[in-house]
Formats: structure tokens, C-alpha cells, sequence
């Protein structure tokens, strides 16, 4: 929509939501209101606009949010994203470090990859085009995995442990 004919494109969108809705109900689907959200995205003009209006699909209509597992934030940075991201495979690392001599090295590396490197790959594609700090926290992140894995020293030369990881 238009920066400077909000309430236009907000009509429009909820004009859509109420097609939506009914199309549910000719095909014989329910909608729960409870737990459908829409997601507005936009400039900071559009979002500090606070425009109020009725979307009829849903109760709870906020400018950011995340689903499927990515934490959108406003100005689509990906920041809380990665936060989150790294957040929970520092976790699962830490757990496998705890265990890690008492596993086989093919056991390690299946459970870094399954537990770590599937939450790095999940959707990575919405991170192209993100600033270079972003991208380097979960290359910290796949670092430390490739150390607990070969069970390396932290001084270790990382482009060789991940060329043997593959």
C-alpha cells in the first residue's frame, strides 16, 4: 500500500481476509480465529501510521511477529532471528560437549548436524541479503559445532576442521 494512503490498502487487505474467510466456508474448512494472526510489514512511516481497523480472519493483528519458526522483526534485519537461532544450537552444543568423549566421531557428527546445523539451514534462505554481522553469528555458531565434533583446540584453524566435517 501506499505511504501516503494507508487506509486504502488496510480496506483492501481486509476486504482480502473477508475473502479468504469465505472461501474456508464454501469449501467446507473452519478458520480458527484463535489461532490465525496477520502480519503487517512495512516502512517505519507505514508502521508508526498505528491505523486501526477490523480484519475479520483474525483476533490478533500485530506488525511483527515470526512463524514457521522465523522471528520476522520490523525492518526485516533477522536480528531476533539469528538471536534465537543461536540461542538454541549454543544449547544443543553445550550438550553434546558435555558428551562428546563419551561418543564415537560419525555419532557426534550426526548429532551436531541434526540438532545444530538443521536449525542453522532451516529457512536460511530469508537471510539473503542480511548484513555480514548477522551471518557471522551463525558462522560462530557452525564453528563451535566443528570443534566439539573433532573435539579440536579452540586455537585450531577452523576452514580445516570444516573441510573435514565436508
Amino acid at each position: 500500500m501506499r505511504v501516503d494512503n494507508t487506509a486504502a490498502g488496510l480496506s483492501i487487505f481486509a476486504a482480502c481476509t473477508t475473502d479468504v474467510k469465505q472461501w474456508y466456508m464454501q469449501n467446507g474448512l473452519q478458520l480458527n480465529p484463535e489461532k490465525s494472526e496477520a502480519l503487517f510489514m512495512g516502512t517505519a512511516t507505514q508502521l508508526r501510521s498505528g491505523v486501526v481497523f477490523d480484519v475479520s480472519i483474525c483476533r490478533r493483528c500485530r506488525p511483527a511477529g515470526g512463524g514457521l519458526g522465523i522471528t520476522l522483526d520490523r525492518r526485516l534485519t533477522f536480528d531476533n532471528h539469528t538471536s534465537t537461532v543461536t540461542r538454541s544450537c549454543n544449547y544443543h552444543a553445550r550438550a553434546i560437549c558435555h558428551i562428546r568423549h563419551l561418543l564415537m566421531l560419525d555419532l557426534a557428527q550426526t548429532l551436531a548436524c541434526s540438532l545444530i546445523l538443521s536449525r542453522i539451514d532451516y529457512c536460511n534462505t530469508v537471510l539473503y541479503g542480511a548484513p555480514s554481522c548477522t551471518i557471522q553469528k551463525l558462522q560462530r555458531v557452525q564453528n563451535n559445532a566443528a570443534h566439539i565434533v573433532l573435539q579440536a583446540p579452540r586455537r585450531s584453524d577452523v576452514s580445516s576442521l570444516l573441510q573435514t566435517l565436508h
